[in-house]
């Protein structure tokens, strides 16, 4: 029996919609099963006055934009915002490994190893260790995905992908459950804009023939 279970593991809330949200859209059409797995709080690293508040309307953006998309189950974690170098890795590996071992994902979609997040790199590198390929391993497929406002500001480092997934047809599923995290949200020409966004894949797609599309770097394929 075919094993369609996809496991997203982000670092911050907001990250699973900028990375693949249009893809995994697809894969929910075809009838697979999406999981979300959130590593850090997301806020505590801004100037904030009032960061318990913030962080409650964070959490209910994060339910509206996964429960809208159709994902089956949002995994929570509450690592340090913009800190993940603070924590061991061995405690965020076994994090990833106890949300995998639970649902037994056969495709991942996770960070860049490159992006200048340090939270995001940290997860990358915590994901690649959890997911070993033991004999036992359920999962035959990583993708790691670029994060707008992130990513692209690592220079002199550049995103290299080898992947592009057809999101003509859902780009406006992407873009309405992004418009569920206001707080996150920016104005155009900010890349963290919906505008952004579609312009974002405009271009992915532009480079392989298509409309629009999402970019990804394959890090593990076993056919």
């Amino acid at each position: 029996m075919k094993n369609n279970k996809i496991l997203i593991i982000a670092a911050h809330p907001d990250d699973e919609v900028l990375g693949c949200f249009g893809t995994v859209a697809r894969y929910i059409q075809q009838g697979y099963d999406v999981f979300t797995l959130i590593l850090g709080e997301g806020k505590t690293s801004r100037e904030s006055k009032n960061h318990t508040k913030e962080q409650k309307i964070l959490e209910n953006e994060l339910l509206n934009a996964n429960n809208f998309l159709g994902v089956k189950n949002v995994f929570r974690k509450f690592f340090p915002d913009n800190a993940f170098d603070k924590v061991p890795l061995l405690e965020i590996v076994k994090s990833i490994e106890e949300v995998k071992n639970k649902i037994k994902p056969a495709i991942i979609f996770t960070h860049y190893e490159k992006d200048l997040n340090i939270d995001h790199q940290i997860t990358y590198k915590a994901t690649i260790t959890a997911t070993r390929s033991l004999q036992e391993e359920s999962v035959k497929e990583i993708y790691s995905f670029e994060i707008l406002s992130s990513t692209e500001w690592n220079y002199p480092l550049s995103f290299q992908p080898d992947v592009f997934f057809d999101i003509s047809s859902t780009l406006s599923l992407k873009l309405k459950a992004m418009s569920f995290y206001q707080s996150e949200l920016q104005n155009y020409p900010h890349p963290r804009s919906l505008e952004g966004i579609k312009i974002n894949a405009q271009y992915q797609g532009m480079r392989v023939g298509l409309e629009y599309a999402e970019a990804f770097k394959s890090i593990k394929v076993i056919k």
